[in-house]
């Protein structure tokens, strides 16, 4: 019988969550007029100290309490707008330069649509942790205005007693950054910085590259162990253009620093590809859906580039008859791999069902789940898209799999469920 315990705790979307953003407006001028973006700085030149001073106070008393380190954020704007626009800052004073860059900033709701779709894997920080208590932190995918995903952290402790408790957000969300101005980054491999006084809790990553645009989607975190013993957190993610996607990999060692990488290979063109946390066999391995109905085991020598793989699981039972596809990283257990799996039945609804694979050779399946382990219920079903559950990554701790999960689109909810119970089922 299968032994899940539904935590309590519900996240939701929450539109008070607002980080300041760089306001792009069209750079070059026509012709030999000035452009919009020149205009606007030399309308605030031309102010008197006296109407900067004013219309300064006027954004600071409407923006200065709800940002983080506001005055400092406008000035650092207003540098990327003069390097952009070749300005001679010689003359031009403090009071002007945060003026200029309030005037090329805005405030973003982030999570304000919809807020789903996380990933749990443990925290780099495990200090201080009572027995039978893990830190742990999550990634989310944080929707906002135009539908623009972002992906937004936080931190935890759970107990092998079913006990969570979340680390609380302070009141200040920060976006990690890039060196730079966004519109002169190249397309390649790009690394954004959390902010040094940010906690992870308090720091959203937003699209950068062009290819990136419309969204950083359902990332997939996994706690990777290289061959020589090194740890990497490792984040496999869609980027979105509006209307091509491309599958990246996010790398980070301390949480500070986030390399964004494009992955190359045919494989990547794909979505919901799902790292195995450490080389099988001297091959790096992959979980991905190719075909958008079917399970696909993928090899390769490197991380960034993975070509076709070889067909693993079909839709068997009526709960997955549309498609198949992973949720999350496989997780390493003594008697395999257990991959969690969503499945879309009739009506287009999500259930979240698993798998066992062999450990050796993860090709094999040794089990599978008849029935979902979590599917949408009562008022489970309504949301920003009714009838869905879905996690994009879960983790063993002890005897147990926590896994967090995204319901309807519109809020996050937790559950655990018993090893031996899980496996009994399959």
């Amino acid at each position: 019988m299968l032994e899940l315990v539904n935590h309590p705790l519900r996240l939701h979307a929450d539109p008070s969550r607002v980080v300041v953003r760089p306001f792009h407006i069209a750079w070059q001028s026509n012709g030999t007029a000035p452009s919009r973006s020149q205009r606007m700085v030399n309308a605030v030149l031309a102010m008197t100290p006296e109407e900067t001073r004013q219309q300064l106070d006027v954004v600071l008393k409407d923006f200065e309490a709800r940002h983080w380190q506001t005055r400092r954020v406008f000035m650092t704007r207003y540098d990327e707008v003069a390097a952009q626009l070749r300005l001679d800052g010689s003359q031009i004073d403090d009071e002007k330069r945060q003026l200029i860059g309030a005037y090329f900033c805005h405030e973003y709701s982030y999570a304000a649509a919809a807020l789903m779709n996380p990933s749990a894997v443990p925290h780099f920080d495990q200090s201080g942790m009572q027995p039978g208590s893990l830190r742990i932190l999550m990634s989310m995918r944080a929707v906002g205005e135009g539908h623009i995903s972002s992906v937004a952290f936080r931190e935890g402790i759970i107990t092998d007693r079913n006990g969570m408790h979340l680390a609380p957000e302070p009141p200040f969300a920060t976006a990690a950054d890039a060196i730079g101005d966004e519109e002169t980054l190249p397309e390649g491999p790009v690394t954004v910085y959390r902010h040094r006084d940010s906690t992870l809790s308090g720091t959203v990553i937003f699209p950068i590259t062009q290819a990136q645009s419309k969204g950083l989607e359902d990332m997939r975190l996994v706690h990777f162990t290289h061959d020589n013993g090194e740890q990497e957190w490792l984040g496999t993610y869609t980027a979105y253009n509006g209307s091509q996607i491309q599958s990246e990999l996010l790398r980070t060692r301390d949480f500070r620093a986030f390399d964004l990488v494009p992955m190359t290979g045919s494989a990547a063109r794909n979505k919901g590809m799902g790292l195995f946390p450490r080389k099988v066999n001297g091959k790096y391995m992959m979980i991905g859906r190719q075909d958008g109905e079917n399970l696909f085991l993928i090899q390769s020598d490197t991380l960034t580039h993975w070509d076709e793989g070889e067909l693993l699981l079909t839709p068997e039972y009526p709960w997955e008859l549309v498609q198949i596809g992973n949720c999350g990283p496989p997780i390493e257990l003594d008697e395999g791999w257990l991959l969690l799996t969503h499945g879309v039945g009739a009506m287009r609804k999500y259930a979240i069902g698993a798998v066992l694979l062999d450990k050796d050779d993860p090709s094999k399946v040794l089990g599978r789940t008849r029935e979902p382990i979590l599917a949408a219920a009562n008022e489970d079903r309504e949301g920003y898209v009714p009838n869905v559950v879905y996690s994009c990554g879960a983790l063993r701790h002890g005897d147990k799999i926590f896994i967090p999960y995204g319901v309807a689109d519109s809020s996050v909810a937790f559950a655990f469920v018993t090893i031996e119970s899980l496996l009994s089922v399959m």
